[in-house]
């Protein structure tokens, strides 16, 4: 094991950061639904079945993302993946502002999700290849914390935008201005606005990752030992970067070129059974509805459309300060803690927030409970979940087992707030939120099982310990 001194931690810190870009552009086009669908709802008339498959519509590109993803980072590396990604990014953002239909606003979501789905692989896998054992945990979190600054960055852009919006409903009104004409000036200066915003950080990101090195593990698993070198001597000392070598090129001898078969075999299914089911457990704990419907949350209990989008500020900031003490912790406490209280927490908080929605108690009450969620999820299932699928699966299949496990988050995803419209138009808002209750239980039991402690371990020591059991 390393010592904390003989490794750069300025530089590794620095390129995480870049990387983590990424993360803020998943963020964005996560939270940016949470602000339009207000103005989405008039604009396209949507149904409750259409309405999830506009929200939902961004996972099914995340799926295709993740697989896309998975085959450049093996064959290509990990950098181009995400040159690529921030590139799709851009193109989408504009591309869904300018919408003009329906059609065409779910193709570009579509698109969207191709980017978001290849970043939401490759950010958290690159960190991890180019940290040391020891900062691991807090250095794949900074990809959490970016996600966090991206959803809060864009609910206070949305709140804004909103905001303008009423006060422009008077002076429009005052000029004589026709509904019709307002309704048309609205949708410009709201939802096309948040959409079209994500350009900027899109490009930002895309400057940011042509100064990346390549993942020193991809490269000696691609043969090129020498550029491997390089990269690990500028991470740490010669003798960090002597041992991370020898301990890598250990993991790799005798090793295939990946395929999806691997993944099945019998030496690592147990870390893929746990890595599909962390990754469908992350999504069905339904917090992501939390996020995606604040709206229709808090509109059920009377709020307000300034109330409504007031909320996602909240939701934001309580996210981000809890991602910060999560990667303060990630590496102290460790996973597995982190990960059972989180299921139970959840468990227990949403019991509650059936009980104030149904009983329809006033908005401040459901506040509370919807901030003690997103703060509980926050320090826990949330940066925990991405931190051991970058972990736990050996150096040989990393790529096509993390596609995998995440093409499963993305799927449980769609299935989640595709469904939630549904499920309340037909029990009630408060309903589903006892069915997530009852899955965090579930999970819960099932970390207390299946789920090891992995802070402190190298990659190569967690593959050994993977290989003995």
């Amino acid at each position: 094991m390393s010592n904390q001194k003989s490794f750069n931690s300025g530089y590794i810190i620095g390129i995480s950061f870049i990387s983590a870009l990424g993360g803020y552009l998943f963020g964005f086009d996560f939270a940016v639904i949470s602000g339009a669908l207000p103005f989405l709802r008039t604009q396209f008339a949507l149904t409750p079945a259409w309405e999830g498959f506009l929200t939902g519509s961004l996972a099914l590109g995340c799926i295709v993302g993740c697989l896309f993803a998975g085959n450049i980072a093996d064959k290509y590396g990990r950098k181009p993946g995400l040159v690529i990604a921030a590139l799709i990014f851009a193109v989408s953002s504009i591309g869904i502002a300018l919408s003009q239909s329906l059609t065409y606003f779910l193709v570009l979501r579509f698109a969207a999700g191709i980017g978001v789905g290849m970043a939401s692989m490759l950010c958290p896998m690159y960190i991890a290849e180019i940290s040391p054992a020891e900062v691991r945990g807090r250095n794949v979190a900074i990809n959490q914390l970016t996600v966090v600054i991206g959803i809060l960055v864009t609910n206070l852009v949305n709140y804004f935008l909103a905001d303008k919006n009423l006060d422009a409903v008077h002076w429009m009104r005052n000029i004589g201005l026709s509904q019709s004409a307002y309704e048309h000036l609205r949708n410009i200066d709201a939802w096309r606005w948040m959409f079209g915003l994500g350009a900027v950080p899109s490009t930002i990101f895309l400057i940011g990752v042509t100064w990346l090195p390549e993942s020193p593990r991809w490269l000696l698993k691609a043969g090129q030992a020498d550029k491997a070198k390089l990269i690990l001597n500028k991470l740490g000392s010669p003798d960090f970067a002597e041992s991370t070598f020898r301990a890598v090129e250990k993991s790799l001898t005798g090793s295939a070129k990946q395929s999806y078969a691997m993944v099945f075999e019998k030496a690592v299914r147990p870390a893929v059974v746990v890595g599909i089911a962390l990754a469908v457990f992350q999504q069905f704990c339904g917090i992501n509805v939390v996020f995606n419907y604040t709206s229709t949350i808090f509109e059920s209990v009377g709020a307000n459309l300034d109330r409504q989008l007031f909320e996602t500020v909240a939701i934001g900031i309580v996210n981000l300060v809890f991602t910060l003490l999560a990667m303060w912790q990630v590496d102290k406490l460790g996973r597995r803690p982190l990960m059972l209280w989180g299921a139970l927490g959840l468990s227990i908080l949403y019991i509650l927030l059936a009980l104030f929605l149904q009983n329809k108690f006033p908005a401040g009450l459901v506040s509370v409970v919807v901030l003690l969620a997103i703060s509980t999820y926050a320090i826990s299932l949330a940066p925990v979940t991405w931190v051991l699928i970058s972990e736990i699966f050996p150096n040989k299949i990393r790529g096509v087992a993390s596609s995998v496990a995440i093409v499963s988050l993305w799927l449980a995803y769609f299935i989640l707030v595709f469904t939630f419209p549904l499920l309340a138009d037909s029990l009630g808002t408060y309903g589903p939120f006892y069915l997530y209750a009852g899955i965090c239980f579930a999970g819960f039991l099932f970390v207390k099982a299946k789920v090891k402690e992995t802070k402190g371990q190298t990659l190569e020591e967690l593959e050994d310990n993977l290989i003995r059991h």
